[in-house]
């Protein structure tokens, strides 16, 4: 195969970003404050260190800063694993029929198979700076669990992971490997807290939630000493740690002169495609480009598509401060038979503001749809594809189908933000045809809709 571009677009370690990029230092319009739930004020730095590190607080609450110095501490661990490479899909291309160039940034060549490295390693390294001794957190299908209980153990810290309890029991491979770790495991709703017991009491058969398993990590965060609550996505100092992505990205672009023409993630609470799109984000915001930007969401937790925009709490116990973005309510709980991530009922607030002042496109897509673009892309890349992950391949393949009908040639960038082999038991039930499709009904979001706070 003779061209110009090779198939897998490395940088040297020498050109590994030296900062994270703000996209809200360049957003014309800032995406509304989070607030204290008993005062309605802005949030200040106080109220989060009661809960997060207070690092982290302080780019939470950085709305100016756009280029934020990765400490040589965390540049360290990064090294072990970064540069992530860009790839040339040719083989999907070919496979396709497709003139469209096709590209995808994959983040799936570290041990926890996923992006969610890049903000667990951040978040441990400020955590052992700040002093403390463990760490708290939530996970859905098992990857930011995964990382954070590889962060905790490079950094010396004891992590307890509540995991969404119908996903503890699809992936036992993951509780494996987050033990080995040398974490601690809860499936959640738990006895274990008291916000997890008054879910239980309330339904005993439920099958968990992120917002669920949010509840039951700040808690017990709260009530241990030298003890901090972490988070895998939604926060805007997540979406800065993920900005090595698209930051990685776009200077691989740039060396070979490609512009993407489209730019392709999965979504639940914002962290992969925030980061993504960011410096490209960026340009568009300075009027630079025209990129289009498109989140694919699950037809199941449609947070985009069929959420509203509103202030709501961060979990189901009501006990995080309120957050503005696009949510389905934080009472929702996806359907069971969901096999993957992308299970919160919120979406980060920088992406919900850009959203909703038209800069993001959005679609919902059924998990059955969602697996066949995921074998078709295994079969021609050679790669097997998280359930996560293949929603932004569905739509990338969508894409370039319609480049096909019309003739035209354009440039295709998606996020495979790792990899599937935790998520063998989801591809048998899609390989035995017992996978189903589940959409909520609109009186199952307004059930939902009504635990919104009541905020003017």
């Amino acid at each position: 195969m003779t061209t110009k571009i090779p198939a897998r677009l490395y940088l040297s370690e020498d050109e590994i970003p030296r900062y994270w990029y703000n996209i809200r230092a360049d957003m014309k319009e800032k995406p509304d404050p989070m607030l204290h739930p008993g005062t309605l004020k802005p949030a200040t730095a106080a109220d989060l260190e009661a809960v997060f590190c207070k690092e982290p607080v302080k780019q939470e609450l950085d709305d100016t800063t756009r280029l934020i110095p990765i400490p040589e501490g965390i540049g360290e661990f990064y090294r072990a694993y970064r540069p992530a490479p860009l790839v040339r899909a040719y083989f999907l291309e070919k496979v396709l029929g497709t003139q469209a160039e096709i590209y995808y940034k994959f983040e799936g060549t570290n041990t926890s198979g996923s992006h969610k490295l890049n903000s667990a390693a951040a978040q441990a390294f400020y955590a052992k700076e700040e002093g403390l001794t463990s760490l708290t957190t939530e996970t859905g299908a098992g990857q930011w669990g995964t990382a954070m209980a590889m962060a905790s153990a490079f950094y010396g810290l004891d992590l307890t992971v509540f995991m969404v309890k119908v996903s503890s029991g699809q992936k036992p491979g993951r509780k494996a490997l987050i033990e080995t770790y040398g974490a601690r495991l809860v499936p959640s709703p738990s006895t274990t807290t008291e916000s997890g017991k008054k879910i239980l009491e309330d339904d005993p058969d439920t099958g968990g939630s992120l917002g669920c398993a949010i509840s039951e990590a700040i808690e017990k965060a709260v009530k241990t000493d030298k003890c901090r609550y972490v988070l895998g996505s939604v926060l805007n100092h997540v979406l800065l740690h993920q900005s090595i992505i698209g930051q990685e990205a776009k200077a691989a672009l740039d060396k070979y002169g490609v512009t993407p023409d489209i730019i392709i993630g999965c979504a639940g609470g914002g962290s992969n495609f925030g980061g993504l799109i960011a410096p490209f984000m960026g340009e568009k915001l300075a009027g630079k480009s025209k990129t289009r930007f498109i989140a694919v969401e699950p037809a199941s937790c449609p947070s985009f598509t069929r959420g509203r925009y509103a202030y709501d709490f961060g979990d189901t116990a009501k006990t995080t401060p309120l957050i503005k973005m696009c949510t389905l309510g934080n009472s929702f709980i996806p359907s069971a038979n969901h096999a993957g991530g992308l299970r919160y009922h919120g979406m980060n607030s920088s992406l919900s503001k850009l959203y909703r002042d038209g800069y993001i496109e959005a679609r919902a897509e059924v998990q059955t749809g969602v697996f066949d673009a995921a074998v078709r892309f295994m079969k021609a890349e050679g790669i097997l594809p998280a359930p996560e992950s293949a929603h932004a391949i569905k739509a990338a393949i969508d894409e370039a189908l319609e480049c096909k009908r019309t003739g035209e040639k354009k440039v295709i960038l998606f996020g495979l933000t790792g990899t599937g082999y935790f998520d063998l038991s989801a591809y048998t039930d899609y390989n035995a045809k017992t996978m189903s499709d589940y959409i909520p009904t609109d009186a199952d979001l307004e059930k939902s809709f009504a635990s919104l706070p009541a905020v003017s």
